[in-house]
């Protein structure tokens, strides 16, 4: 069975559970406290050097880090990773946009909103990240016109790496009331056999 390191109010570490219970995957979920420095621990860093969460350990005691990775594992040989070379690269076109153009603002801007309590010092750096995260929207809203899923017809790992921080963009603070296809997506996201939500342990 999987063990999964991680804490279920982070949206990479959501990405992991999401993939799992999506593909029907049985695991153990040992948690590890997001903001108490657990991860930079000796203990941890044994697990991940990287001092990060989530981490996948396989049955055989090898540690995945890294959440776009791990979700290259999982989905190997499955209908979330397209076999075909073009879609299987627009696949990694989404998971690189996620982690360069989407991730670092609205995972950003939740966390001094979310966990820090959006404090005015921090009042310069939260817009800077809104006006960024509202980009990154606007490219999966062009996308999401023409297609019901980011690759095609079907979802697949760039939904599912996309889908945590997109479905908590209200919570961070941005407004999606002008973002209906983005709308549309997430409901199908979440209709989805298998689905379950951030707050689910």
């Amino acid at each position: 069975m999987f063990r999964v390191y991680g804490d279920h109010r982070s949206g990479n570490c959501y990405k992991v559970k999401l993939m799992l219970h999506l593909l029907d995957r049985p695991y153990e979920w040992v948690p590890v406290d997001l903001t108490s420095g657990e991860t930079r621990s000796e203990a941890f860093r044994a697990i991940n050097p990287n001092g990060k969460i989530p981490v996948l350990q396989l049955e055989d005691g090898t540690n995945l880090w890294e959440s776009n990775a791990i979700l290259n594992y999982l989905a190997d040989g499955s209908a979330f990773l397209p076999s075909d070379p073009r879609l299987r690269t627009q696949v990694l076109q989404w998971q690189f946009f996620e982690q360069y153009s989407h991730e670092p603002y609205l995972s950003r801007a939740r966390y001094i909103k979310v966990f820090e309590g959006n404090p005015d010092a921090c009042r310069e750096e939260y817009e800077a990240k809104c006006y960024d995260g509202y980009h990154a929207l606007d490219v999966m809203e062009q996308q999401l016109k023409r297609t019901p899923f980011l690759v095609g017809d079907a979802c697949s790992i760039a939904d599912v790496a996309l889908y945590p921080f997109t479905s908590l963009a209200e919570e961070s603070g941005f407004d999606l009331s002008n973002y209906p296809a983005i709308r549309a997506w997430l409901q199908r996201v979440a209709a989805l056999p298998g689905y379950i939500p951030i707050t689910a342990e």
